[in-house]
């Protein structure tokens, strides 16, 4: 499948919005990924899924973990492909953390997944964490790469499609851009 097929399928489902957006890295965007709304049809989370467990296939991989919220139901399905105990690591008191009785061991190698990757905050926030236990970040799969290859982890990597989508700080917001109404669609809390 090609990168062009995959945006074609998030512009199929509506999951390629435009508008005036403040994504999770806080930058705002004429453009915003809601992969939830191309991974609620199986036959797509599948398919992007094994797309990523094939890449990796080769890896040696003991786990697959993901940052709550976008990464969860992908990297569920991208661990049940592989056959991998799968885990999540979310943010307390603005630090990424395990909960739930989630454990990483000293010495696992962890496939990081994640639906959309900007900035890459996240998945470095999880490679930390990893770090933090003793345990090895093996590689990182995301379905699309908003920094077109800018996002380097430091470990293998791959993405399904990359593509720059226009990004503005909030002191270099065009006129044009201002006058759309802000959306807030990510899973983090921000501040204005």
């Amino acid at each position: 499948m090609t990168e062009t097929e995959v945006i074609d399928i998030f512009k199929k489902t509506g999951a390629m919005l435009e508008g005036h957006f403040i994504l999770t890295s806080g930058f705002h965007s004429p453009h915003y990924f809601q992969c939830a709304k191309v991974l609620q049809y199986p036959k797509f989370n599948t398919l992007f899924s094994s797309m990523i467990a094939a890449h990796f296939g080769e890896t040696k991989i003991d786990a697959v973990i993901t940052p709550a919220v976008g990464g969860i139901v992908f990297g569920t399905e991208v661990g049940r492909q592989m056959n991998k105990r799968t885990i999540f690591a979310e943010r307390e008191n603005g630090k990424m953390t395990l909960r739930r009785g989630f454990e990483i061991k000293p010495g696992e190698n962890y496939l990081v997944c994640e639906d959309v990757v900007t900035t890459g905050g996240s998945v470095f926030e999880v490679i930390e964490l990893l770090k933090e236990y003793g345990a090895n970040a093996a590689g990182v799969g995301f379905i699309i790469d908003r920094s077109n290859g800018k996002a380097d982890f430091g470990t293998k990597q791959y993405s399904l499609a990359k593509m720059e989508v226009i990004k503005y700080a909030e002191d270099e917001l065009p006129e044009w851009l201002e006058k759309i109404p802000v959306t807030k669609p990510g899973s983090r809390d921000l501040k204005n």
